[in-house]
């Protein structure tokens, strides 16, 4: 458990259905896919094409799917930056679905659960109000935080998603065996792991793209 909780210690791309273009490339006529991430969907530390986010698109040009997936995660990104970052992302985006995995970066530096889910529901309504769903993918800390905070921090992703009838993910990084899927740093999924998060998002997100 103790290298688990160095996981949540976690750069931006856009992946269109079948093909890798700039981020700042504008939306077009594809329904689009935001994710909205820290390095957990940033691919860090691993070839590109081997994170889970573009795993998903792969498999959405596999089906013949007409989404394309926008990857705008940063390493080491907060709810709040990607609260600053959101209205810009929406507006030139303008995404059908978005995928919220924010928060791990502000649980390990003891962020207010309160400034948390003020800022996760930011993110969400903004995303609502230009007509997007929202999938919120949850997280957890490590008891070495207190069972306060600890209990405080995986519930307000469930809150959240709760109060604005959002899909959730209860846990995004379920399934991940930190003896034997996480890089050198002890912090980072392997290549190995990234189709186990593509299945936790997949078993959420799969509904909306009916």
């Amino acid at each position: 458990m103790q290298r688990l909780s160095r996981i949540f210690a976690l750069p931006i791309l856009v992946i269109a259905v079948g093909a890798t273009a700039n981020v700042d490339a504008p939306g077009g006529t594809q329904p689009t896919i935001l994710v909205l991430g820290d390095s957990l969907s940033a691919a860090y530390g691993i070839a590109s094409e081997r994170g889970w986010v573009h795993l998903l698109a792969k498999r959405l040009a596999d089906a013949g799917s007409p989404y394309r997936v926008v990857n705008a995660s940063v390493s080491g990104e907060t709810t709040t930056g990607g609260r600053a970052r959101a209205p810009a992302l929406l507006e030139r985006h303008r995404p059908r679905i978005v995928i919220v995995e924010l928060g791990g970066n502000d649980g390990l530096r003891g962020y207010s659960v309160a400034r948390i889910r003020e800022n996760l529901d930011a993110i969400a309504r903004a995303a609502r109000a230009k007509g997007a769903a929202v999938v919120v993918a949850g997280m957890q800390m490590t008891p070495n935080l207190g069972p306060r905070y600890t209990e405080s921090f995986r519930d307000v992703f469930v809150e959240v998603s709760e109060s604005l009838d959002a899909k959730l993910v209860p846990f995004f990084l379920d399934g991940i065996d930190p003896e034997t899927m996480l890089q050198r740093d002890g912090i980072h999924p392997t290549a190995e792991a990234q189709p186990i998060l593509l299945e936790n998002v997949w078993e959420v997100l799969e509904p909306l793209l009916r």
